[in-house]
């Protein structure tokens, strides 16, 4: 069964380089976003100094409306205390927002973590990338992401929320039914796996509307 083993070991290993390169493309584009919008800063300002000047008011106003709309799409800046979250989070919260999914996030890590940055890297991006899947479908009207991180104890909660279709969900064993490819079910498996060997408590709820998935990983 050793061959059985180091194939399961590879597999993993180039799973994880595989999710690692995502987050950290996300990332790049994130940043890339923001860096554009700093870049042209100048022009924004001459422009708003050319419309006072020449008492437009109009005109400047309908130019901040159409600056406030342009700077909500990089404004997705989370501060949690830990900077592999904050990477995570802020990249997925980009991509959901890029799709039309909005997110309501309220993440705080007060302390230094036990857990490695590989393991949050993995259950964060899982989490959020299975709650964009699951909101695609959705009318646009109807789509939402909530997350919320914070210490609770000695414990780290996590607690993703994603509305459906208002079907609820056949659950096999301690996963859900899924119709995703092998990958997303990798995911869930990773988690799991993960919460396992943290001697942590994971609970998949799928009712009135929404799937929420709640994490709970001693930090002690």
């Amino acid at each position: 069964m050793g061959w059985l083993s180091r194939r399961i070991d590879r597999q993993l290993a180039a799973y994880q380089r595989e999710l690692i390169d995502t987050h950290y493309r996300e990332v790049e584009n994130m940043y890339r976003q923001i860096r554009g919008w700093r870049h042209d800063y100048r022009n924004h300002i001459q422009m708003m100094k050319a419309l006072a000047a020449g008492s437009d008011l109009d005109g400047l106003k309908a130019y901040l409306d159409e600056l406030d709309t342009d700077l909500n799409t990089v404004d997705t800046v989370i501060k949690t205390g830990n900077a592999m979250a904050d990477a995570i989070l802020n990249s997925k919260i980009s991509l959901a927002r890029s799709r039309n999914i909005p997110v309501q996030a309220d993440a705080h890590i007060p302390v230094q973590l036990r857990m490695s940055e590989l393991d949050l890297c993995v259950i964060l991006g899982n989490l959020f990338d299975n709650a964009i899947e699951a909101s695609l479908p959705l009318p646009e009207d109807q789509r939402m992401i909530r997350v919320y991180m914070d210490m609770k104890g000695t414990q780290l909660y996590i607690s993703f929320t994603n509305l459906t279709a208002g079907r609820k969900q056949a659950r096999i064993g301690r996963l859900f039914a899924t119709t995703k490819g092998e990958g997303h079910g990798f995911g869930l498996v990773r988690i799991d796996q993960i919460i396992d060997r943290l001697d942590g408590y994971l609970s998949r709820n799928s009712e009135d509307g929404a799937f929420t998935t709640e994490i709970l990983i001693p930090q002690v």
